[in-house]
């Protein structure tokens, strides 16, 4: 096989909702995980024992897809992991971008589907130099 993507861990799994806050209070006050941050307006982030939970409402407006799920697995280098996966003959949805801005990091994500229908997100943090 061509080039190693280096997938080191999962490091967040999604799970889609239909109302943030509603979630959010669920997962926090009757779950009791640890809220790590919210990106507005529509998803909430929390750490379950070192795997982060992401909460956030389906992407299309009529609500599709909402009761999704997906698997990101961590990467060191997001690039060199596309590259990789793309010389192996894996069709990305999305290319690697930048979702969110964490003060010291940024959050880099990409997607590709597996060939049974389920969407597989690649992630990277990345330190930011100021």
């Amino acid at each position: 096989m061509t080039g190693d993507p280096g997938i080191r861990r999962i490091g967040q799994i999604a799970v889609t909702v239909r109302d943030v806050a509603r979630a959010r209070a669920f997962y926090s006050d009757v779950l009791g995980l640890r809220h790590l941050f919210d990106a507005p307006p529509k998803m909430s982030f929390f750490d379950c024992a070192g795997v982060r939970l992401l909460l956030g409402e389906p992407e299309s407006p009529d609500g599709a897809g909402a009761s999704g799920t997906i698997v990101y697995f961590d990467v060191a280098d997001l690039r060199a992991a596309h590259a990789a996966l793309v010389a192996r003959g894996a069709v990305f949805e999305t290319a690697p971008h930048k979702v969110a801005d964490l003060g010291d990091r940024e959050l880099w994500l990409a997607f590709l589907h597996d060939g049974e229908g389920n969407i597989v997100g690649l992630m990277s943090e990345v330190a930011v130099q100021r």
